[in-house]
């Protein structure tokens, strides 16, 4: 037996506790988007509005490179099936397509990677909710531990490209913003 389904099927096993079943489904299906809104308000509570520029944009490529074309490219070419179509069980929500890479995870985890790099109070807590996120999702039948993982590295791929990518852009604002503040009267 692999370490996928040896992991998985240890995770699933506590399905039918009605608390934990709609714990994990509640994880499943709505903390990205809690998650989503958190990271606006994380955007507009910067008072430069060159900074909430540079983080919307930063998250924003994170993201679409993450979850909309890294993500895809690898289920376009690779399709696996998810655990309840190969072992024949029932699952606590519905999900269709492949299974690998996680969306779900490679969008939270370029979430948090991006969120961490502008602030790491915030970061930690997005990668702990994403954490959660991710084991819901094995929990509830619609994903393997690998997808999980496989979502994290497609994220932090995601999250170093755009940082190489934006790198001096981010230098340029970063000294900007603390030439403001040293200038600013209290």
């Amino acid at each position: 037996m692999s370490l996928d389904i040896f992991l998985f099927k240890f995770i699933f096993q506590f399905h039918g506790f009605s608390l934990l079943d709609t714990l994990a489904i509640f994880l499943s299906k709505y903390l990205p988007f809690i998650l989503g809104l958190l990271a606006i308000v994380f955007i507009f509570k910067n008072r430069f509005w060159k900074k909430r520029w540079l983080v919307f944009i930063f998250l924003s490529l994170c993201l679409i490179l993450s979850r909309g074309i890294l993500t895809e490219a690898i289920r376009f070419f690779y399709y696996r099936p998810r655990p309840f179509e190969f072992l024949k069980i029932t699952s606590l929500i519905s999900e269709s397509g492949a299974a690998f890479p996680s969306g779900h995870a490679a969008f939270l985890f370029a979430l948090a990677f991006g969120l961490f790099y502008f602030n790491r109070r915030w970061g930690i807590w997005f990668f702990i909710l994403a954490f959660l996120n991710g084991l819901a999702r094995v929990f509830v039948g619609v994903h393997w531990p690998s997808d999980i993982f496989g979502g994290f590295l497609v994220a932090f791929l995601s999250f170093f490209l755009v940082k190489l990518l934006l790198s001096s852009i981010l230098i340029k604002t970063e000294k900007e913003i603390l030439a403001t503040e040293k200038t600013r009267p209290l």
